[in-house]
């Protein structure tokens, strides 16, 4: 049986991604990757600094910031993020709606974009809903996995944009599909392509059948990383060929995905 640093290296993934509100982004000093990113969930998930601290003194930390989130705003109340440890790089994003109250969401993006990057130029810029305004910026761009990922990276490519492009996604290590589904199914269904064609009211875990078992099965291999450690290697590989530099995973399961 292979090792867990074993079984990533056959991956081909570069850096872990955690969620705080799924487990002790401590543990993030316990699996074999030297770079972390820590998504945003809210600030009331957002770890205690000493904990950001700790993790960045011994792994590549980078934590997520919301523009236009109090506490993260370049434009305004920018308090937690100035607390952030030094030593912490960060990705920004324009935010998730889920985690932005009405007045967070109605401010304009390209403009704290533009100051966040200016004042931290080695921060990856999360694409999602605002592709033009992250490519703007010329920062490193941070994309998620979708099905036309390995299009869109051979059109930068060949349109001549030579920055950093790392790419992130679910990961599942089993050939299980019940497991697949049950960890990712419902991930993949709130794409609109793929809501659009399941069928209303299906399942979209692993007691999906026919026609949603279909569509799902199909649909989370355009969205995440599945299979065993191989096949996720060879899927991998063709992303960097596309043009990425770089491949984070999410570990969907749990970081004993990573163990």
């Amino acid at each position: 049986m292979l090792t867990a640093e074993a079984r990533v290296r056959e991956t081909g993934i570069d850096a872990v991604a955690l969620k705080p509100m799924e487990c002790d982004v401590a543990e993030a000093a316990t699996l074999p990757f030297d770079t972390v990113v820590l998504d945003y969930e809210g600030r009331e998930h957002l770890p205690e600094m000493d904990v950001l601290r700790d993790v960045a003194s011994e792994r590549d930390l980078r934590v997520t910031a919301p523009v236009r989130a109090a506490g993260f705003d370049p434009l305004g109340d920018d308090e937690l993020a100035s607390a952030l440890p030094e030593a912490a790089g960060r990705v920004f994003v324009a935010g998730h709606s889920a985690y932005l109250d009405e007045q967070e969401r109605a401010k304009r993006v390209a403009p704290r974009l533009g100051a966040a990057v200016e004042a931290n130029p080695d921060a990856w810029v999360g694409t999602e809903g605002i592709e033009r305004v992250a490519l703007a910026t010329g920062a490193s761009q941070f994309e998620l996995l979708s099905r036309s990922t390995d299009r869109d990276l051979h059109a930068l490519r060949a349109a001549g944009f030579s920055g950093e492009v790392v790419v992130y996604a679910p990961v599942v290590l089993t050939e299980d599909e019940d497991e697949v589904l049950d960890a990712v199914g419902g991930y993949a269904a709130r794409r609109g392509p793929v809501a659009a064609a399941l069928p209303e009211g299906a399942a979209t875990d692993g007691s999906a059948t026919g026609r949603a078992r279909e569509v799902l099965s199909a649909a989370v291999r355009d969205y995440a990383l599945v299979g065993d450690a191989e096949t996720v290697g060879e899927r991998v590989a063709e992303l960097k060929a596309a043009g990425a530099d770089a491949v984070v995973g999410y570990p969907a399961r749990g970081p004993e995905e990573f163990r």
